[in-house]
């Protein structure tokens, strides 16, 4: 059984950093492509980031420069480095495969950005 846990959210103000980890277990990680995701309050959820199995990321516009993605295979872990964080970040972040696996959402973690 696939699961995936979601940590390091928080409370930060704006142009603060906070770094996101997902555990994954239950699955060969390595092999797989994964995202992350968020969706903020009466939005619907959207891909901010991904790496391939190989290490290659792509990020959305909206990100691009402030956050990176990396993953530690040996650890079976994957990470969210957001910089310079915007009021607009403010969301529940996620992780899960690219493309995402509907069953193997996690609880999230909670990012909040004041102004």
């Amino acid at each position: 059984q696939v699961q995936l846990v979601e940590s390091g959210g928080g409370l930060v103000q704006a142009g603060g950093s906070l770094r996101l980890s997902c555990a994954a277990s239950g699955t060969i990680f390595s092999i797989y492509a994964m995202g992350w995701y968020r969706q903020a309050p009466g939005k619907q959820r959207q891909l901010v980031a991904h790496i391939t199995s190989g290490g290659s990321t792509n990020y959305a516009d909206s990100v691009k420069g402030r956050f990176t993605i990396s993953r530690d295979n040996a650890k079976n872990t994957v990470y969210l480095q957001m910089n310079s964080l915007k009021p607009e970040d403010t969301a529940v972040y996620y992780c899960n495969k690219e493309p995402a696996v509907e069953l193997y959402w996690g609880q999230g973690t909670q990012v909040t950005v004041s102004s």
